[in-house]
């Protein structure tokens, strides 16, 4: 990874400014809506509200002098897509926008006021979801927060984030090459995740050690966001910014109206100053007077004390795992005497050890250790690889396992989330080398009870160690809930008086120092015959003394059997209903726990459809050949891979998965489609079932949803005519008609353009009256569809191809 824009000397450090003296004690309001403000003020259809800098400033510069009178403290700039790739073709830069807007923003704030370097979506999925590679959508911040820097804002405010990933790239360029405070916040849906699957917990957990306030905004009125901001004000060491929109937006006398009146607006902000908001503003829809009554009813007041319960969390962007309880670490994906899975590092096999870890989370695994150390492979590469894969085609938490700090911070700036890093050890070397990471990046930290002179005989031995590490580590911030302690597994058919050792250390840190601990449990047994009687009741024994994440194979049936039941032992699993679901009505023997898989993962007996949901790439094209042998090209699509989408679909709307694991077998069956494909040139079959013509409108640059749709419209057998983004009304109209198409496809991310939706609607429908619309976007609800006529409203790319199935039946 390239750091070239870093700031030598810029870490994390909290650098002082009149803002953060206020914040957490004052409330500090920000100002409301700046597009819609523009596009009442004159924005034509088509063009991006950040010219208006340039072209026309007093318009940029009354609306911001309107909030400063409505007694907003901070002026935002009108910067929200000033990136190079949104900027492209219109015709300006950064450098030309950038200055003009704070100069605007810092006139109208006046000497009392703050500035708000505004910073938005690039406009892309970061990989593996997208293209955007992490080192791009650094550069790309970067950029843009240096120059802010450069003339004078005094924050950063990074919004309307709906990818964990990105926001978190963000932040990174903002701490690594500025010295300005950053605020940020993210989009989220009423069914608290965001478009691309961020859960309000897992956004807190990850955020929290970059950012100087995080919260939430656009999307939803105040009404929809409160049960969100009351699990944020839960969980958040840092100040809340909550900015809602002004309700959700619908057509009145031919206008976007939204349908939250200032005075409704001030009465339910009321709610989140009582949670604890330290910062408030307004989105989409509001005014200045929003903002006004607003602050008549605040404006006195100080920031509500919230108590917040230290908690040991790790997570991934859809879940997360509080240690509140024994959590199994599955411990599979690691190469320590596995002659399979040292192949496949040295050959690159990511199937296989993405496997790995989809078996372990089907058998009930909650973190999933990666560890890819060997000689002769390029381990920094591969742990960025492995990780950035694993986390498309599963959810759970990973804890990044090695002792090279190289790898350790690769693992760490491409982990999506809050993960574990095992692991450092009690000689000081490591401990100074290792612990600044782990503050730098968030992360929760294993410490091996040994150091430069080995691993001690004595608890007493160990503990010392354990404390030691537990010191050092709060002196550089690492809060004690983010410190794990390993009093090591020793085998037992070498050091068999050590066992009692282990157990016993593992009491006094958990007694003593408060901390969490962790095992490699199976270590116990190495040498010896029937190995899992020694790991199993190790395991007990272990969980008995205090042990909260055993490190084991979560595919050992016998071993979840001792989760489970020490579970309903220490009064875990309340009523023992977890227990009772798993094991009733089987009997001793039976595999008995559910999804458990305990085949050997090297053999491909599956399926396609098992291989397109789990989003095995290489795999998908080996079953593809092999069903060819006796099924015809249309067979395989119709009866394996149309069940696998709906498999994958029906999943996604319940949301037991999320948009990474839907493109990732999005992405599968397109393999599968690739080598039917060439199977069929030069033959008459042909597997399109239609034509669909898909656009983001004029004058919107956000072609995110869109991509999404096309993947999975192609994968369901339908062939795209893709327009792009920002395309003319005419140019629709006539692709539509020369091609005679019966569904088009619409999308729109901005409040500003959906004005431009509705009038392309308009022009299609004359040209083309039989052809069916569908309309999607974060902008967008079902009421809005039907009122600027269009005939469906894909809420996301599932419902999209289900309106493309009714269409072409």
């Amino acid at each position: 990874m390239s750091y070239a824009l870093i700031k030598k000397g810029v870490l994390f450090q909290d650098m002082k400014n009149n803002i953060l003296d206020i914040l957490g004690k004052k409330i500090i309001f920000f100002d409301g809506a700046l597009g819609t403000r523009i596009q009442g003020k004159g924005l034509k259809l088509g063009e991006i509200p950040e010219i208006f800098n340039i072209k026309n400033p007093d318009v940029v510069r009354e609306i911001h002098a309107e909030y400063k009178a409505a007694g907003a403290d901070v002026i935002t700039t009108n910067t929200f897509g000033a990136n190079r790739l949104k900027l492209k073709n219109s015709g300006f830069g950064i450098n030309e926008i950038i200055p003009a807007a704070v100069k605007i923003a810092k006139k109208a704030a006046g000497e009392d006021g703050f500035v708000a370097l505004d910073v938005g979506p690039i406009g892309e999925l970061l990989a593996p979801m997208g293209t955007l590679s992490f080192d791009e959508a650094y550069e790309i911040f970067a950029e843009q927060m240096i120059l802010g820097e450069k003339c004078g804002t005094d924050l950063i405010l990074i919004e309307t984030m709906t990818d964990l990933a990105e926001i978190r790239v963000a932040l990174l360029a903002a701490k690594e090459n500025t010295n300005l405070p950053v605020f940020c916040s993210m989009s989220f849906e009423e069914n608290g995740h965001t478009f691309t699957g961020c859960s309000v917990e897992s956004m807190a957990a990850t955020l929290i050690p970059f950012a100087d306030a995080i919260g939430i905004n656009c999307s939803l009125g105040p009404k929809e966001i409160l049960p969100l901001a009351q699990k944020l004000a839960k969980v958040s060491k840092k100040p809340i910014i909550l900015q809602p929109n002004a309700g959700l937006p619908r057509i009145e006398d031919g206008k976007t109206v939204f349908d939250v009146t200032p005075e409704d607006y001030a009465e339910q902000m009321c709610e989140f100053y009582k949670l604890g908001a330290a910062v408030m503003g307004g989105c989409c829809g509001t005014t200045p007077e929003h903002i006004k009554k607003m602050t008549e009813l605040l404006s006195d007041k100080n920031v509500v004390y919230r108590t917040i319960i230290p908690q040991t969390v790790v997570c991934s962007p859809s879940k997360t795992v509080v240690v509140d309880s024994t959590r199994v670490i599955g411990e599979r994906i690691n190469p320590t005497g596995k002659k399979k899975f040292k192949e496949a590092l040295y050959n690159n096999d990511i199937d296989y050890i993405l496997r790995q870890g989809i078996e372990q989370a089907e058998a009930g695994a909650e973190i999933l250790d990666v560890n890819v150390g060997l000689p002769d492979i390029d381990e920094v590469g591969m742990m960025q690889h492995v990780v950035s894969q694993l986390q498309s085609v599963t959810d759970l938490p990973l804890q990044i396992d090695s002792s090279n700090a190289e790898v350790i911070e690769c693992g760490l700036r491409t982990y999506t989330g809050k993960a574990i890093v095992n692991s450092v050890n009690g000689e000081q070397k490591v401990l100074d080398k290792i612990l600044p990471l782990i503050a730098k990046y968030g992360a929760c930290v294993v410490g091996l009870t040994l150091d430069e002179n080995g691993i001690p005989k004595k608890a007493e031995e160990r503990f010392k160690i354990a404390e030691k590490i537990v010191n050092e580590a709060e002196k550089r911030g690492i809060p004690k809930e983010d410190i794990i302690i390993d009093c090591l597994t020793l085998t037992v058919s070498a050091q068999q008086e050590d066992a009692a050792e282990t157990l016993k250390a593992v009491r006094m840190v958990k007694e003593k120092l408060g901390v969490k601990t962790i095992l490699g449990v199976s270590n116990i047994s190495f040498g010896l015959p029937r190995r899992d009687i020694i790991n199993e009741i190790f395991l007990a024994q272990a969980l008995a003394n205090g042990l909260d994440l055993p490190i084991i194979n979560p595919n050992s049936e016998g071993m979840m059997k001792v989760v489970d039941a020490h579970r309903v032992l220490a009064n875990v699993d309340k009523l023992a209903e977890n227990y009772i679901e798993k094991y009733a009505n089987t009997t001793a023997g039976e595999v008995s726990v559910s999804g458990t898989n305990e085949k050997s993962s090297e053999t491909k007996t599956d399926g396609l459809v098992d291989v397109v949901i789990k989003g095995l790439k290489d795999e998908a094209r080996v079953a593809t050949e092999e069903l060819l042998k006796n099924n015809d090209e249309l067979t395989v699509v119709n009866d394996y891979l149309i069940p696998a989408l709906d498999i994958v679909g029906e999943r996604y709307e319940k949301g037991t998965i999320f948009l990474p694991q839907l493109i990732s077998a999005a992405e599968t069956v397109k393999v599968s489609f690739d080598v039917l494909k060439g199977r069929l040139s030069g033959s008459n079959a042909k597997i399109s079932k239609g034509t669909i013509v898909l656009a983001t409108v004029k004058g919107d640059i956000h072609d995110i949803g869109k991509n999404i749709v096309k993947v999975i419209l192609e994968n369901y057998g339908f062939s795209i005519i893709d327009l792009g983004r920002d395309v003319a009304a005419e140019i629709i109209s006539d692709c539509v008609k020369e091609n005679n198409v019966k569904l088009l496809g619409l999308s729109a991310l901005m409040t500003t353009t959906v004005k431009s939706m509705e009038e392309t609607i308009k022009l299609v429908k004359e040209v083309s009256p039989d052809t069916k619309i569908m309309v999607g976007g974060a902008v967008l609800t079902e009421e809005y569809a039907k009122s600027i006529n269009a005939d469906f409203y894909a809420k996301d790319a599932k419902v999209s191809a289900e309106i493309a199935k009714k269409i072409f039946e």
